[in-house]
């Protein structure tokens, strides 16, 4: 009897010998790492997950090509490389040559973080003789060796089609909601800033049991509108208009003046990606907007009093950690919050 559990307390602590060196493998086993153009988020989501940044090497040569090197063992391990694809074109670059570079390291699954992908907007063939860039990006990450790719709030969704690979598609309503949330406007409505994004953006709307209105704009050619109208009414309302990304802020601040002289009592805009490309910051400033909420997607390039940044940190290392781990990310998304709230 004694020998028999002798026997089971070795078993046992021989099982649990083995489950605590799995812990430890799984704790040490993944790897993010830090690039030149996300460092600021990077070391944020780094603190968040609970790993330092791995050691990496990027220089460039004098004129301009890029150097990439891992400076620690890699072989074996689930590499998470973070980087915003925004211009210039260096960071793509960039990307690309880390992840090859952590392939030829042996790397077990090497997987790319990026908060804002670059070129989004040329998601289709919508006049002759034209490129397809988010398809060609997503051709050029593939062949470089990434596995699965994490981004958040593509300018069209069904640019995950276009990889052969997992993408992971978060979205900022998981960041927006808690801030309006907490803001409570009194008469709130949401405004769609063109009808393709009206679908997402009723779904917000229904979540807070209210109205939204769509702002219906026709270009003339990239960042020119040629008019606009709002279809419904504002009247008294406090305006939020959602959208994907903010590049010259020219739409933005039409679309808010727009808003204010349809008799909307103030109007603030959340957008994901703070691009700010041209004359942004000085339309931000000068245009009724109580405010411009964005994401740390890609880092701000000059300062504006109307501009506050509410960081993504926290919803990458969750992302990371589930991806690591082999967990579901439902629970992120805005769908998972409608079924909790029934």
């Amino acid at each position: 009897m004694l020998i028999k559990s002798c026997k089971l307390i070795d078993t046992f602590a021989d099982k649990f010998f083995h489950l605590s060196q799995f812990s430890l493998y799984m704790e040490s086993n993944a790897k993010i790492f830090s690039s030149t153009g996300s460092q600021y988020l990077e070391e944020k989501i780094a603190k968040k997950f609970g790993e330092p940044l791995g050691k990496v090497n990027i220089q460039r040569f004098s004129d301009g090509e890029i150097y990439v090197e891992f400076k620690e063992s890699i072989r074996g391990r689930f590499v998470f490389l973070i980087q915003s694809t925004y211009s210039p074109s260096d960071n793509l670059m960039e990307l690309l040559l880390m992840i090859d570079a952590a392939k030829r390291a042996s790397a077990y699954k090497v997987i790319a973080v990026i908060p804002y992908y670059g070129l989004a907007r040329q998601d289709r063939k919508d006049r002759p003789r034209v490129a397809i860039g988010s398809k060609l990006v997503a051709n050029m990450l593939t062949a470089a060796g990434a596995d699965r790719v994490i981004t958040m709030d593509l300018h069209a969704p069904q640019i995950q089609g276009y990889f052969d690979i997992p993408v992971d598609h978060l979205e900022s309503s998981a960041i927006f909601i808690p801030y309006i949330e907490n803001l409570k406007p009194p008469n709130l409505i949401f405004a769609a800033p063109d009808v393709g994004s009206a679908n997402r953006i009723r779904e917000i709307a229904t979540y807070f049991e209210c109205e939204m209105v769509i702002c219906d704009k026709h270009r003339k050619r990239a960042n020119e509108i040629a008019s606009m109208v709002v279809i419904g009414d504002v009247t008294d309302r406090d305006v939020v208009l959602i959208d994907d990304l903010c590049d010259t802020g020219g739409t933005l601040a039409k679309s808010a003046g727009l808003m204010k002289e349809n008799g909307a009592r103030s109007v603030r805009a959340l957008c994901t990606h703070p691009v700010l490309s041209g004359n942004a910051y000085k339309n931000i400033e000068e245009s009724v907007l109580e405010e411009l909420v964005v994401c740390d997607t890609i880092p701000l390039r000059g300062e504006c009093s109307k501009i506050k940044v509410l960081s993504t940190d926290e919803l990458f290392a969750v992302t990371i950690r589930n991806a690591f781990e082999n967990k579901s990310i439902n629970s992120l998304f805005m769908r998972s919050r409608m079924a909790n709230k029934k």
